[in-house]
């Protein structure tokens, strides 16, 4: 505290009494507070309103980023794309093939029915392979077991070659087996892969 707000004032008071003469001094001292200052209750005041003014503006600059940034894909948006023109390179000659001309193939032999002769081979059909086909994919379809497998089976001149996975070396084998009994096919390739 400074000079100027401490008050003294001393008094004496001096007491008579029949028997004596007694001399009293008393002094009061009188402080009062600084007026110049700002009071804590006001400093509080001022901090709840900067605080305040500034959570405002934050939000405020946040706001027009908003805005900006929805301008800019509005903008953006209507502006047409930039047309690009691609030449295409000239095209290239044709390439002709000369294929050479179809050999004369031996006439097929044919069998009768009624006929039996011994050593003559057939071809297979390949309407036969389609049959083949058909019959394997239907038998895979009725089975239940088989139809939830996703086994795929390509025919090629009486050739199964069975593709997919399974859980055991048993449903492997069961699949072979039933492609096996289908009429028309003379060898299975089993590339079924097992996985446990």
């Amino acid at each position: 505290m400074s000079y100027d707000e401490e008050q003294a004032r001393r008094s004496r008071v001096v007491v008579e009494t029949p028997s004596e003469k007694r001399e009293v001094v008393e002094s009061h001292a009188v402080r009062s507070p600084d007026r110049s200052g700002i009071s804590a209750g006001m400093v509080g005041v001022l901090v709840v309103i900067a605080i305040a003014l500034i959570t405002m503006l934050v939000l405020f600059w946040m706001s027009n980023q908003q805005n900006a940034d929805q301008n800019a894909n509005t903008v953006a948006a209507t502006q047409p794309a930039p047309t690009t023109v691609i030449q295409q390179p000239a095209q290239p000659p044709p390439v002709i093939v000369q294929q050479p001309p179809p050999a004369t193939a031996p006439a097929p032999v044919i069998i009768s029915p009624g006929t039996a002769s011994g050593g003559a081979a057939t071809t297979q059909n390949p309407n036969d392979d389609a049959t083949i086909q058909m019959k394997i994919d239907k038998q895979f379809a009725d089975d239940p077991s088989l139809s939830s497998l996703g086994i795929t089976a390509t025919v090629m001149n009486g050739k199964v070659t069975l593709v997919g996975q399974v859980k055991s070396e048993a449903v492997k084998s069961q699949v072979e087996k039933t492609v096996r009994r289908i009429k028309g096919v003379k060898e299975v390739d089993n590339q079924i892969s097992v996985v446990p």
